[in-house]
C-alpha cells in the first residue's frame, strides 16, 4: 500500500515558486532577445524614437544630465554594486559565520557578469550614436550591464534581509532604495544615450531571472 506524500514544508514551496518565476522571466528574456537579434522593425523603431526623445532632453537640460552621470558612474555603477555585494558577503561571514551564503552571493554576482559579457559578445549590438553625445560607454549595448548588476545585487540583498528577519522600518527603507536604484540606473542609461530601452529591459529581466534562480538554489541547499 502506497502512502500519500507528506505536505511540503513552506521553504520547499518557496523553492518551487522561485524556480517557476525564474522560468517565466527566462522565457521573457528569450522573447526579447529574438527580436533584438532579428532586428525586428517595430522594436527597433520604438527604441530609436525613445532614444531620440530622451537625448534631446539630455542635451537641453545639462543639470539633470550631470546628476545622471554622477549617479550612473559612481552610485549605481556595476563596480559599486559589486562592492556592496562583497561587503554584504563579508558581513555574513563576520556576524553569522555563513561562508556558504557569502560564497553564494559572490558567485551569483559573478555569474551575472559572465552572462552579461557573453551576451554582449554574442549579440554585438551597437550603442546609440549621436552627433552631440552627453556621455560615452564601451563594449556592445545588449544587455545593459548597469541594469543587470543593480537588479542582481539589490534583489539578492533584499531577499537576505527578508530571510534574516529585517524589521519593518529597515525592510521598507531597503525596498525603497532597491526600487529607486534598479529603476533609476536603467533610466539614466537611456537618458545619457548609451543604451537603447530594450537593452535596459533585457538587463532587468536577466537580472531578475538570476535572482530567482539563485534563491531557488539557496533554498535547495538550506531549506
Amino acid at each position: 500500500m502506497r502512502h500519500q506524500p507528506v505536505d511540503s514544508p513552506p521553504r520547499t514551496v518557496a523553492q518551487r515558486t522561485a524556480a517557476r518565476v525564474a522560468l517565466v522571466l527566462g522565457l521573457c528574456s528569450v522573447l526579447l532577445l529574438v527580436p533584438v537579434v532579428g532586428e525586428w522593425d517595430p522594436l527597433m523603431s520604438a527604441d530609436r524614437d525613445v532614444a531620440r526623445t530622451t537625448h534631446r532632453w539630455a542635451v537641453a537640460d545639462p543639470g539633470v544630465t550631470r546628476v545622471c552621470r554622477i549617479l550612473t558612474d559612481w552610485v549605481w555603477d556595476p563596480v559599486t554594486m559589486r562592492l556592496l555585494g562583497a561587503a554584504a558577503a563579508g558581513w555574513l561571514v563576520w556576524r553569522h559565520t555563513d561562508w556558504w551564503t557569502a560564497g553564494w552571493l559572490v558567485a551569483a554576482a559573478a555569474l551575472g557578469t559572465l552572462i552579461q559579457q557573453a551576451l554582449k559578445a554574442a549579440v554585438g549590438r551597437a550603442r546609440p550614436v549621436w552627433p552631440d553625445p552627453v556621455d560615452s560607454a564601451h563594449y556592445a549595448a545588449y544587455p545593459s550591464g548597469h541594469a543587470l548588476t543593480a537588479t542582481v545585487v539589490s534583489g539578492l540583498l533584499l531577499w537576505l534581509l527578508h530571510r534574516h528577519g529585517a524589521g519593518p522600518v529597515m525592510w521598507r527603507t531597503a525596498l525603497t532604495v532597491a526600487v529607486v536604484s534598479v529603476t533609476g540606473v536603467g533610466l539614466t542609461r537611456i537618458w545619457l544615450g548609451v543604451h537603447w530601452p530594450s537593452d535596459v529591459l533585457a538587463g532587468w529581466l536577466l537580472g531578475a531571472t538570476l535572482v530567482a534562480l539563485a534563491i531557488a538554489a539557496h533554498l535547495r541547499r538550506h531549506p
